[in-house]
């Protein structure tokens, strides 16, 4: 499971021009990508790091300050363009199994008491943010 952190002052996601998921600081926006070989362990892991890690202003977690994410699937995170000038995509998990791990990164943030927003997964989504820092992490497990 991959993850592209960043510490945002507001974010938030549009499909066909409609509003469907928006945060304000303390926020994180997270991009998620799921690869074949994901379950339970990295989607413990990684929404707990999210949860704890200290990106936000004053070195604080959302645990620590209840902020809110925004979680938008990510697919392209598992590009790879080693090879010529067209990427591949075959690292990243087909649907059936990354949406129900995307599902479950956001609810065991909600279970952690994040105020999460998700994006549509699979919709064409455009994504605004106005980053605070700017804080950028990628996360990997």
């Amino acid at each position: 499971m991959k993850a592209v952190i960043q510490r945002v002052l507001s974010a938030s996601v549009s499909v066909d021009g409609k509003v469907v998921g928006s945060v304000q600081a303390p926020a994180l926006l997270v991009y998620l990508g799921v690869t074949h070989t994901d379950g339970p362990d990295e989607i413990a892991w990684t929404a707990r790091k999210i949860w704890d890690l200290r990106l936000l202003r004053e070195e604080r977690s959302l645990s620590e300050l209840g902020g809110s994410v925004l979680v938008v699937s990510q697919f392209t995170l598992y590009g790879d363009a080693r090879k010529g000038r067209r990427p591949t995509w075959s690292a990243a998990a087909p649907g059936e199994v990354s949406e129900p791990a995307y599902d479950a990164v956001c609810e065991e943030l909600r279970r952690l008491g994040a105020h999460v927003e998700t994006g549509v997964f699979g919709a064409d989504m455009a994504v605004s943010s106005v980053n605070d820092g700017p804080i950028t992490l990628l996360l990997e497990r």
